[in-house]
Order: C-alpha cells, then sequence, then structure tokens
C-alpha cells in the first residue's frame, strides 16, 4: 500500500510537470505559428529593419520599436540594478537581524503593487518633473526607465539578499582574520562568493523589465520613432502588441503575432546571454 502511495504521488509529479510544460511548448507554438509564415511573407528585412509601421498602408517595420525596447530595457538596469544591490548589501551587512526581519518582507510586498499604480504615479508625478525640469515631453524613455528601474527592485533585493546571506560565515571570518576591513571582505569575498545569485536576481529583474506593458504604454509616450536621447518617446514591443492587438484583423494580426515572436526571441537571446556570463565567470574562480 504504501509502495503504490509513493508511485502514485511520483506519477502525478510527472504529469503535473509535464503538463506545465506541454503548456509552455503549446503556447510557443502558437505563437510562431501565427507569426513566423507572416515575417516570411513579408521579408526579414523589411519586418526587422524598417521604421515605418502603418498597418493600415500595409507597412510593418518594427526597428524603431526594437530600439525603443532595449533603450528602456537598458535604462531599467541602470536604474534598477545599483540601487538594488547597494540595497541588499546595506540590508545583508550593516543592518541588524530584527530591523531586517522587518524591512525585507516590506520590501517584497513592492513586488504585488499593480504596475498600472507605478504608470499612474508616473505620468502624475514623473513626467510633469521631467518635462519642467530637464526638458522633452515627459512621457519618455527616462520617465519609462525610472518606474522600471523601480519596478525591479524588488526582485534583484530580495534575491540579492538572498544569496549574500547565504554565503558561508567562514568566508568573512577568513577575511577578517588576514585582516581585512568589512568592506574589503564585502569587496573581495562575499559578493564574489554570492554572484551566481546576484546575477540570478539581475536576469529576472531584466525579464521583468522587457517584458513589462501598462507602465510603459502609459509613460514611454508610444511614438513611433527612433529615439535619439532618453528625452524621446518610444513605443515599446510590448506596448505595441498591448495597444492594438483589441481591433487587429487579417496582416496586422499577423504582424502584431510576429512582433510577439521577435520580443520572445530578444528575451531568449539576453537570458542566455546572462546564462553564458555567469558560467564564464564560475570558471574564472
Amino acid at each position: 500500500m504504501k509502495i503504490f502511495g509513493e508511485n502514485s504521488i511520483k506519477n502525478l509529479l510527472i504529469v503535473i510537470a509535464f503538463s506545465a510544460l506541454t503548456a509552455l511548448f503549446l503556447i510557443l507554438a502558437f505563437i510562431l505559428l501565427e507569426g513566423l509564415p507572416f515575417i516570411f511573407n513579408i521579408g526579414i528585412k523589411n519586418f526587422l529593419l524598417s521604421s515605418d509601421w502603418q498597418p493600415m498602408a500595409g507597412k510593418y517595420g518594427i526597428f524603431a520599436m526594437i530600439v525603443g525596447s532595449l533603450w528602456v530595457t537598458l535604462g531599467a538596469i541602470i536604474v534598477g540594478v545599483p540601487l538594488g544591490l547597494a540595497g541588499a548589501i546595506f540590508l545583508a551587512e550593516f543592518l541588524p537581524r530584527w530591523m531586517m526581519r522587518i524591512i525585507k518582507p516590506a520590501i517584497e510586498l513592492l513586488a504585488g503593487i499593480p504596475s498600472v499604480v507605478y504608470g499612474f504615479i508616473g505620468v502624475m508625478v514623473l513626467a510633469p518633473l521631467i518635462r519642467d525640469y530637464i526638458g522633452g515631453p515627459g512621457l519618455s524613455i527616462m520617465a519609462a526607465s525610472i518606474i522600471l528601474g523601480i519596478m525591479i527592485l524588488p526582485t534583484i533585493l530580495s534575491i540579492s539578499i538572498d544569496s549574500i546571506k547565504a554565503v558561508p560565515q567562514s568566508y568573512r571570518e577568513g577575511a577578517f582574520s588576514l585582516g581585512a576591513t568589512h568592506w574589503q571582505t564585502i569587496h573581495m569575498a562575499t559578493l564574489p562568493a554570492a554572484k551566481s545569485g546576484i546575477i540570478a536576481g539581475i536576469i529576472l529583474g531584466l525579464g521583468r523589465a522587457i517584458g513589462e506593458t501598462m507602465a510603459v504604454i502609459m509613460v514611454a509616450g508610444n511614438a513611433v520613432i527612433l529615439p535619439g536621447s532618453p528625452l524621446d518617446s518610444v513605443r515599446t514591443l510590448t506596448a505595441n502588441i498591448a495597444l492594438e492587438m483589441g481591433y487587429a484583423t487579417g496582416m496586422h494580426r499577423q504582424a502584431l503575432f510576429a512582433t510577439g515572436v521577435v520580443l520572445l526571441l530578444i528575451i531568449m537571446v539576453l537570458n542566455y546571454a546572462a546564462t553564458i556570463s555567469i558560467r564564464n565567470m564560475n570558471r574564472k574562480v
């Protein structure tokens, strides 16, 4: 009876695991089947390297949106990573443990705030400040980058804190015994030992930033143009899909699925590059 129960649980877990994988592959297959024929029909060059997006005129160039997505994501990483890493070091290494047990859950709660709330704050507070004191229309790459940088902070902070706390205390004691200061111990012993977890947190934040839709729609300006500065308005790939899928038909609808294929490929390339960088750093240790 015990063996039967264990086998039943094992088989149930296998079925659940393969169900999740099957759902993932079905979504992937659906997007590819809907988007790839359009890309091959219109031409990869015309689709990826043209910035002329006029569906009513039969023009489907997404290069400006690809550049806009990369600009916004890069800006979010520039804002979020230094703040997240500095905050994680402070909370894990300098803050008393009792205070840490209060602040860390509070930080993790920030991840549950709806993105539309962040977008609303960006529209009502951040965009006017940028427009009045820096220049430009306000709704811009800079506004989107700051909002997304704040949105990915809980992810980077939480995972980085856990990674730093997981470093064995013997590493710190060994550095102190050699005469290292507290900061030298953090810089030369703790962070190198925790870097795989920290980079994993950054990768998750990167995925959140490049896949965010609602907040970007609200604060990026949604102009289909090639940006020349952080103060320019842009439209990202995710925003383009969300804004136009509700009324798109025919070739226009296929173009949006093709945009999803490109977005999927960009995320896969970024994740693969990050994975390779982690492996290379681990080999150097």
